[in-house]
């Protein structure tokens, strides 16, 4: 089955994929391609939903909003940026930056003083880095050797335990008994005091552990969120989420387990 993974060569969703699931990953343009993608049944997804630096990627939470999808898997992956350029750095006129790669990198950024461009990619800062024949870029260490760059500076990030938590995604939801976690989206559609109280107070009775609890616009108007929460699997969980759907509107995106990932150097 096709393993459907954000392109182009050299991302570091690329990266994890091919190590993770081989020959099977399918590269597309864009992480609504791959919702789509799973939502129809044609093949299974990756996608990464947060990072230790810059918090979470929009277009999955969106994703997980908007798609009938279900998450089977979360693994983690060490995230480590490289500044390349083809002459001296010093003499560099701009700098090609993917945006959160630029969040995850602002200090080097700063110090730098140089005008940023900002790219779709980290391939496309290696392109649009060649093309201009006067910049620098920073990516992944991949991209790097894909495109046979020189690294001026190896692993530029702000926080050496950078850190990107990815997802795999399904039409279908996980069975195994080994699931430890679990994801649901609440909509409360209201707005009274003390709702957010009410709804976490639940997993408190129950003696659930919220590993996670992150805010996002509704998209129905300023002011209206929704909320993605992740907590530890237990065996009063089930019961919680069901407690949770007589009170407001909840979207479950399964459980699931940690699953295994490369060894990382």
């Amino acid at each position: 089955m096709k393993v459907f993974v954000l392109g182009p060569e050299g991302t570091f969703s690329h990266e994890l994929g091919w190590r993770v699931f081989g020959d099977r990953v399918t590269l597309v343009p864009t992480i609504r391609r791959i919702f789509e993608a799973v939502e129809a049944g044609e093949g299974t997804g990756l996608v990464p939903l947060e990072n230790s630096e810059a918090g979470g990627v929009g277009p999955s939470l969106d994703g997980l909003l908007r798609h009938n999808v279900w998450i089977t898997g979360d693994l983690y992956m060490p995230v480590h940026h490289y500044l390349v350029s083809m002459g001296p750095v010093g003499e560099a006129e701009v700098l090609f930056v993917h945006p959160q790669t630029h969040e995850q990198c602002s200090e080097l950024v700063d110090a730098l003083e140089i005008p940023v461009v900002h790219t779709s990619s980290n391939a496309q800062s290696a392109r649009e880095m060649q093309q201009s024949g006067r910049g620098a870029a920073i990516v992944s260490q991949m991209t790097a050797r894909l495109h046979n760059l020189p690294i001026v500076r190896e692993r530029v990030e702000n926080n050496p335990r950078n850190i990107t938590r990815f997802v795999t995604l399904s039409s279908e939801p996980y069975h195994g008994s080994d699931a430890g976690k679990g994801s649901i989206i609440i909509d409360p559609r209201e707005d009274r005091a003390g709702l957010l109280y009410d709804i976490l107070g639940i997993f408190a009775r129950k003696g659930i552990n919220l590993s996670r609890i992150e805010s996002r616009p509704s998209k129905r108007g300023i002011g209206s969120y929704v909320f993605f929460l992740d907590f530890k699997y237990n065996g009063n969980a089930d019961e919680a989420v069901r407690e949770l759907e007589m009170m407001t509107a909840v979207k479950d995106l399964g459980r699931y387990p940690e699953l295994e990932g490369p060894e990382w150097r």
